[in-house]
């Protein structure tokens, strides 16, 4: 069996079942994605650290926050305060904030993730890289779902898996963007820890959470001829 790590991207999901989508996947998955878009970083405005407190009455999993932000210095505290496990920011826009921000993030004993455009080479990160809990991989354009999949972005996730063993970092890699059905078996052969499913991948295959799921996993095994672990049976 294959143990890799679903967080799925709760702006895709079905709101009006909320609590229905939330209890079922406590049971499946390993973390949440949750997008916080200000609508200049992105043309988009989606969830918000509000979303997270209400988030937090039902789970207990662990919290990623995704900031497509111009400013990550004012959600970066907002963030801290509701204890969010993972605060990952665009390194497009740290010049000059990345040190600061991921030491208040360690000083508040919570990760520092830092997310990659596909127009973004990893080198863009080397100052700080050793500092860095978990690096994020698009492999779509930021900002909306249901964009195509650039396949080319799967060689930083490749050259990041050789850096780490090279250099001994402690970073999880994770891929986010059109992870499903069709890019299963080329996501899988660049080995990310960690996959974003979002409504192409998940939400979007059938109204009843359950049975998207199932979908998913048969999409995952068929494709990649691997038979997955989940997060209940690990």
């Amino acid at each position: 069996m294959h143990k890799v790590e679903f967080s799925p991207s709760l702006m895709t999901m079905d709101l009006d079942k909320f609590k229905e989508q939330i209890t079922f996947l406590n049971n499946h998955v390993d973390s949440y994605h949750i997008d916080i878009m200000d609508g200049h970083y992105v043309p988009n405005i989606t969830l918000s650290p509000w979303f997270i407190e209400e988030l937090r009455k039902i789970t207990t999993l662990p919290m990623s926050a995704h900031l497509m932000v111009t400013d990550p210095s004012f959600w970066v505290q907002q963030l801290i305060d509701l204890n969010c496990e993972w605060i990952c920011m665009h390194a497009e826009v740290l010049d000059g904030l990345a040190f600061r921000l991921i030491d208040q993030i360690h000083d508040a004993g919570l990760k520092a993730g830092i997310v990659l455009n596909p127009e973004t080479p990893i080198e863009a990160i080397f100052p700080y890289i050793e500092l860095v809990d978990k690096i994020t991989i698009m492999t779509i354009d930021p900002g909306f779902a249901g964009q195509r999949f650039i396949e080319s972005t799967l060689d930083k996730i490749v050259a990041l898996r050789k850096l780490r063993e090279e250099k001994g970092y402690n970073y999880v890699i994770e891929m986010d963007g059109s992870s499903n059905r069709k890019s299963f078996k080329r996501i899988d052969a660049a080995d990310p820890d960690i996959y974003i499913v979002g409504r192409s991948g998940l939400f979007g295959l059938d109204e009843d959470i359950a049975k998207a799921w199932e979908i998913m996993v048969n999409d995952y095994e068929e494709m990649t001829g691997k038979k997955l672990v989940s997060a209940s049976q690990a």
